[in-house]
């Protein structure tokens, strides 16, 4: 069983725990999605574990966040935006953890369909300049997916004009620059004590147009397109742990390729917008 990693502090914003109306309020909900997985992902997850990975996940999520945040400035605050606010406030740590995964969560599923969809031509031309091709990318996505040792998030960002990476956060970390050091995208149990990671942590995502030495501190200016969860919760249950090279996080970053929307990563990526005459 899943157990949370932090528990929710006493005092949030100066509030202490109240019996008053207030405290029932639930300012934050589960966002519907799109299409009606009640009976599973097709391919990907089994009912169960899709009632897991959303249905359950989301409302504890959600449950958590009401709480923390419930008659402070943050409680009418999108999840996303509750994330950027409190990314660099160490005492504010449960109420980013939990905003930031439920953003992250809800991405996942937005960049699913039931079947996928075609990529358009102009999102294939900019993918192919940055990864050469794109089955290179879809290698990429699942290797670097498998050798996150650690739950997270690898994401699919755009950094500039035809510029796409990948980009891993670890745990709740948040893609969006505002987020700093929360972007968490190295695996801290791998960085020795002499910060050997910091050249990693300053280029932050990777392609094939990677640029260095051009980064402002906190970050590089990005905006995500696509990712997939790779919090055993998500996958562990219909694909097990991948003994023997069978099923398991690869299995099902394979077939989670299939049903991605590449339509609305197109929307995202600004390829569909009309050009200004």
């Amino acid at each position: 069983m899943l157990r949370p990693r932090l528990r929710a502090p006493r005092m949030a914003f100066g509030l202490g725990i109240r019996s008053s109306v207030n405290a029932r309020r639930s300012i934050h909900h589960v966002p519907e999605l799109q299409h009606d997985y009640s009976q599973g992902v097709p391919n990907l997850m089994s009912p169960g574990g899709f009632s897991i990975a959303w249905t359950e996940y989301m409302k504890l999520m959600v449950e958590k966040l009401n709480a923390l945040t419930v008659g402070t400035e943050l409680e009418d605050k999108d999840t996303k935006t509750i994330a950027l606010m409190t990314a660099r406030e160490p005492n504010q740590a449960p109420i980013f953890n939990y905003a930031s995964m439920a953003h992250n969560n809800h991405f996942f599923f937005q960049g699913i369909s039931p079947e996928g969809t075609p990529m358009p031509e102009a999102l294939r031309s900019e993918l192919e300049a940055s990864f050469s091709s794109i089955e290179t990318l879809r290698r990429e996505f699942i290797i670097t997916a498998s050798a996150m040792f650690g739950p997270g998030f690898l994401w699919l960002v755009k950094a500039g004009p035809g510029d796409y990476r990948l980009l891993p956060t670890y745990l709740a970390g948040s893609p969006y620059p505002g987020a700093h050091w929360r972007t968490q995208a190295t695996d801290m149990n791998a960085v020795g004590k002499d910060g050997s990671a910091k050249g990693f942590m300053r280029n932050q995502a990777y392609g094939a147009n990677k640029r260095s030495g051009d980064l402002p501190p906190g970050g590089i200016e990005l905006e995500p397109l696509l990712c997939l969860n790779t919090w055993e919760h998500a996958w562990l249950l219909d694909w097990g742990v991948g003994a023997g090279g069978q099923g398991g996080k690869v299995a099902f970053a394979e077939s989670w390729w299939n049903l991605i929307d590449w339509e609305k990563v197109a929307q995202k990526s600004g390829v569909l917008r009309p050009e200004f005459k």
